[in-house]
């Protein structure tokens, strides 16, 4: 323990005087000294620096929406990975190793290092090729304005959904450093979130994203080691979770106990849906189909950099567990309240990381570490507020109601559009307020929106006979599936063992049923002409896949080719799983 935070942490330190012993933590409340303000106070200047410096390049809707496709792809590529790095990581994940352990890993090995891979090797041709300004908007070229409007209602509703997740944790922190009411929280962070992304766009957002991935690094990393010292190191940690309360041996394995009828690993899934449910249909719409991650690489400067915006993505992602499930297991041990019902809010899964900053960090250290938490949840929030103003703005605004007008015209309407987000995501956030753990919350959107997604996706990449009225059909009825399970799960009517079991069997029913209704629309409805979508399906003529050698055009180093990149993210992955199996 540090010793510049003895009197601070005088309640919620753990006494080393008995290997064992762990004395109940205090409320969550962040005292921060002036040092740990001014550094607050600091990013902050810089965050709306940056917003100031972006709006200087702004002269049209392309330029505030997708960065006039300017961006070199190390930016991109950790533009990626920090847009995803919010709530859902911070909060989420750790909560999740708290609650499930080492199993939370297969959110990142399974669940989404092999999407990115695909994303970048195989979808990103379709989309930069195709110049779409969306994910939705590729839907309208490939079938018809009916599917094109349905999935970009469904998109903006999961957006401002999502940006409500990372509002919420954001608040939460700012009620602990403040002792502000969870509705004052929402409603500051919200304005300045808002602030710093009107000024710039997507440009603002992308940049300041860069700079919030060092800075969540900087403030999770001593959370670790400090943590893991307290414990004794990784084999300490380990014998105390296999004593902790809640905790036990299959808290340390992935794979042990996912047997069909084992029952015996705390994620409560079998092999088939973690998978299946999770790795493919939950994963792969996730990160192949999220307007949120898709933005960042359409940023891109050309189709090299597009394709390697994920893959340059994947490699920190890879790594991403080492800061978030391995607090999680940490508090686990060390607050014996985490969990519990009758602890209060304050003890929720959500708050394993901000107890632990309480218990930890010292001044100066604590305002590195709340700078990073706040910089994560920006960057969550801002991700989805800049996808949400860019679908709504092309997909229904221009689409649909307003057409044929000025570029100018545009551009002031995505102004008034990011100002709606963020007024819609102090709504929706509290909505996550009711979660005591946001991941499942997350999950099931997911299951709802990105998996029926992901199947009206890659049945018409692949297969040209899809019609246009089995793609709106499809995505419809993989929507209803999910959420009728969804209802049927809460209602007692259907029984799993956990959220996350029903949120990857929702993913798979979504899928499956898709599927199956857009192959039976298919058979009795009429394609569209195969010249028509040749250039959106795979290996079509004109198509980005039926040109290989231009994928590389002004990249061609070798080190620099998507399927090297992408071999070696997978071939990473599995042999981090061995220690863990």
């Amino acid at each position: 323990m540090l010793g510049g935070a003895t009197s601070r942490l005088s309640q919620t330190r753990l006494d080393l005087g008995g290997a064992d012993t762990v004395e109940p933590v205090s409320a969550l409340r962040l005292d921060m000294s002036p040092l740990d303000y001014l550094i607050l106070a600091l990013y902050f200047a810089t965050v709306l620096g940056i917003g100031f410096a972006a709006r200087r390049a702004i002269r049209t809707s392309l330029d505030f929406l997708l960065s006039g496709r300017a961006l070199p792809a190390w930016v991109t590529g950790l533009a990626f990975v920090a847009a995803n790095l919010g709530a859902i990581e911070i909060l989420g994940m750790a909560a999740n190793g708290a609650q499930y352990g080492v199993a939370t890993v297969h959110y990142y090995w399974v669940g989404a290092i092999p999407a990115m891979v695909f994303l970048g090797i195989v979808m990103m041709p379709f989309y930069y090729g195709s110049k779409v300004r969306s994910v939705p908007e590729f839907l309208r070229l490939r079938f018809n304005d009916s599917t094109h409007l349905l999935n970009a209602i469904t998109f903006a509703l999961s957006a401002v959904l999502i940006a409500g997740v990372n509002l919420y944790a954001l608040a939460i922190v700012m009620r602990a450093m403040l002792g502000w009411p969870l509705w004052v929280s929402i409603c500051v962070a919200a304005a300045f979130v808002l602030v710093y992304i009107g000024l710039g766009g997507l440009s603002s957002a992308i940049y300041n994203e860069v700079l919030q991935f060092f800075v969540i690094l900087a403030g999770l990393v001593p959370v670790v080691v400090i943590g893991l010292k307290e414990v004794g190191g990784w084999s300490g940690l380990e014998e105390r979770v296999r004593g902790a309360q809640g905790g036990g041996e299959a808290y340390l394995h992935a794979w042990e106990g996912t047997g069909f009828g084992t029952g015996s690993n705390p994620i409560g899934a079998n092999w088939l849906g973690i998978i299946f449910g999770l790795g493919f249909v939950l994963g792969f719409g996730y990160w192949t189909t999220n307007f949120a991650e898709v933005q960042r690489a359409l940023s891109a400067r050309n189709m090299s950099a597009a394709r390697r915006t994920p893959l340059i993505a994947a490699y920190p992602k890879i790594f991403i567990p080492l800061v978030t499930v391995i607090p999680g297991l940490i508090a686990l041990v060390l607050i014996p309240q985490l969990g519990k019902e009758e602890a209060g809010a304050d003890f929720e899964y959500n708050n394993a990381i901000p107890l632990l900053m309480e218990r930890y960090l010292p001044s100066g250290v604590l305002g590195v570490a709340v700078t990073g938490l706040l910089a994560a949840f920006m960057a969550g929030m801002a991700a989805n507020v800049s996808s949400f103003n860019t679908v709504f703005t092309y997909d229904i605004w221009q689409q649909y109601v307003r057409k044929d007008r000025p570029d100018e015209y545009y551009l002031k309407v995505s102004r008034w559009v990011t100002v709606a987000g963020v007024a819609i995501g102090i709504g929706t956030a509290f909505i996550a307020a009711g979660f005591s753990n946001i991941m499942n919350y997350l999950q099931t959107l997911f299951s709802l929106f990105n998996a029926p997604l992901f199947a009206t996706f890659i049945l018409g990449m692949f297969w040209k006979r899809m019609t246009p009225k089995a793609g709106f059909w499809g995505l419809l009825s993989g929507t209803l599936a999910s959420l009728t399970l969804y209802i049927l799960y809460k209602t007692g009517v259907v029984d799993f063992r956990s959220d996350l079991e029903e949120s990857m069997w929702g993913a798979g029913l979504a899928f499956v049923v898709d599927i199956v209704v857009s192959v039976l629309v298919s058979l009795r409805t009429a394609p569209k002409p195969v010249e028509e979508i040749a250039a959106l399906t795979y290996g079509g003529k004109g198509s980005a896949t039926s040109k290989p050698t231009d994928l590389l055009k002004g990249d061609e180093a070798w080190y620099r080719s998507p399927v090297l990149l992408g071999a070696g993210a997978l071939v990473l992955s599995v042999v981090l799983y061995i220690p863990f199996f």
